[in-house]
C-alpha cells in the first residue's frame, strides 16, 4: 500500500482515467493522499497566431474542472495542472513532493513511440519512485 500516489490524466482522443484511478483506489493505504495531475504541454510555435486570445487560461479552467469532477469520488486528494514536457512535469512533482507511486497510463506502442519513448516509458526510467502503468481497455 502507498501512502501517496500521483495519478496522470491525459486527455488525447482515446484516454480513459478510470483504469488509472481503479489501479490507485487499490493500491492506496488507509488515510492515504492521491494526487491528480495533468501536464499542459506548449502549442506548436506556427498555431500560437491562430489560436484566441486567452485559449490556454480556458483550457486550463476546463482541466481544472474536470479535474476537480475527477477528485470528487476520493477522500484526501490534491490537484495539479503543470505546463512543460510531461515526463519532466510528473517525475519532478513526484520527486518534489514525496509521491512513493505514480500511476500513468499506457497504450500498446506503436512505431512513433517505439522510436521516440512515450510519456509512460520515460517516467518510468526517470522516477524515483515505484511507478504503475496501466494498460488501457481492450475494448476502447
Amino acid at each position: 500500500m502507498y501512502s501517496h500516489i500521483l495519478v496522470t490524466v491525459a486527455y488525447d482522443t482515446g484516454h480513459d482515467a478510470t483504469p488509472s484511478l481503479e489501479v490507485a483506489r487499490a493500491l492506496l493505504a488507509p488515510d492515504g493522499q492521491i494526487t491528480l495531475m495533468h501536464v499542459m504541454e506548449p502549442a506548436p510555435v506556427f498555431a500560437l497566431n491562430y489560436l484566441p486570445e486567452g485559449w490556454r487560461d480556458e483550457l486550463r479552467h476546463a482541466i481544472e474542472a474536470d479535474l476537480a469532477e475527477l477528485a470528487a469520488a476520493f477522500e484526501n486528494v490534491a490537484t495539479v495542472v503543470a505546463e512543460g514536457d510531461a515526463a519532466q512535469e510528473v517525475t519532478e512533482h513526484a520527486r518534489a513532493q514525496s509521491v512513493d507511486c505514480i500511476v500513468i497510463a499506457s497504450h500498446r506502442p506503436g512505431t512513433q513511440s517505439l522510436l521516440l519513448g512515450s510519456t509512460a516509458s520515460k517516467v518510468v526510467s526517470r522516477a524515483q519512485c515505484a511507478v504503475h502503468v496501466a494498460r488501457r481497455r481492450r475494448d476502447m
